[in-house]
């Protein structure tokens, strides 16, 4: 990378004007990243974030903008990030620092490179959205923000301004224990939770609180028996506890997937196993609290999720009854009992 910025998105890839500045690395403009490996950048200060509780900086997005030289090799990305990102025409140099649009004529709804931004807000403590991609947001609206645990920040911010930081850690796909052995192709889903605990959860600064949902992929797709997952479930709260013994775990039900037509979800047998997991949840006393995901979401006469939380627009066409649309992110925000998890209830 020979060209970095950071500024204000004004809409699309317009930048508020006069936004923009640059984003060295330890004081160079240009940084190689080794294969495998990340970079954190030096500071950028943000003249336009005169005070951190003005309420017109609220929910705005940064833009950051860089120029990959030549070829950049296997491609670091969010692949459903369902945000747009706007792409320049290969050689035609460096846009970084442009404002206006007319240099970004591609799109993708994805994210690439870019994994982390860590804000100077020393007393905001880290919640981490833990999950697979219900918590990513698959079925939620293209640029909507309206994954659950977007729409749960809003409370959280609306309730306690700027005290709290959520961070969603959500991967399409992913696994708690995932597969027994990784093939030389990346498994669809990433690393299970057990072996990316430590990148994304132990990595971050002041983590207080972790709100985990995850297992349907374990038998959905990797048709494992609730045992297997309950006993990987117990080591992640075991090793969370070990490297934050204050922080606090809490897990949310899973949500029903039945008459899914995604694969095996749908199934009787994956039904079965979902039952007996949340009852596992539900009952197992090693959480600091249940978030009941299930009860809010689920239709109790079909057993399925109820009607008007399936998505069925003109953009994604009908939903699989396994990923809830942005009504049914925001039941499962709106499920997060505030009393039990700040102590307060705004």
């Amino acid at each position: 990378f020979d060209d970095v910025e950071l500024g204000l998105q004004s809409s699309g890839s317009v930048l508020v004007p006069h936004s923009s500045r640059p984003v060295t690395f330890e004081g160079k403009p240009k940084v190689v990243v080794p294969a495998g490996q990340s970079m954190m950048s030096d500071m950028v200060v943000l003249p336009w974030v005169k005070d951190k509780n003005d309420p017109m900086l609220a929910s705005r997005k940064l833009a950051v903008s860089f120029h990959v030289v030549g070829d950049s090799g296997p491609i670091t990305w969010h692949a459903k990030a369902l945000t747009t990102s706007y792409i320049s025409p290969p050689g035609s140099g460096s846009h970084a620092r442009e404002e206006t649009e007319m240099s970004f004529p591609f799109s993708s709804t994805s994210w690439y490179f870019l994994d982390e931004v860590q804000m100077a807000v020393p007393d905001a403590q880290t919640i981490v959205a833990f999950g697979d991609s219900i918590t990513d947001g698959t079925a939620s609206t293209l640029n909507g923000d309206d994954r659950w645990p977007d729409v749960f920040s809003r409370r959280v911010h609306a309730a306690f301004g700027n005290r709290f930081s959520i961070v969603n850690e959500g991967i399409g796909g992913n696994m708690v224990i995932g597969p027994a052995n990784y093939a030389a192709e990346p498994f669809a889903g990433g690393p299970s939770a057990l072996d990316r605990l430590e990148r994304d959860v132990v990595n971050l600064p002041n983590v207080t609180k972790v709100i985990f949902l995850e297992g349907i992929n374990d038998f959905g797709n990797a048709r494992a028996d609730p045992e297997k997952v309950e006993e990987g479930l117990r080591t992640f709260v075991d090793r969370l506890r070990a490297r934050f013994p204050s922080a606090k775990f809490y897990i949310g039900t899973l949500t029903s997937a039945v008459h899914s037509t995604n694969g095996d979800y749908g199934s009787q047998t994956v039904e079965e196993k979902r039952l007996a997991y949340n009852e596992f949840i539900r009952s197992a006393g090693i959480f600091d609290g249940v978030i009941d995901f299930d009860a809010a979401t689920i239709d109790k006469e079909t057993g399925e999720l109820k009607a008007e939380f399936q998505p069925n627009s003109t953009t994604g066409g009908p939903g699989d009854k396994l990923h809830p649309n942005r009504a049914g992110y925001a039941a499962m925000a709106n499920a997060i009992d505030f009393a039990k998890l700040f102590g307060a209830q705004p």
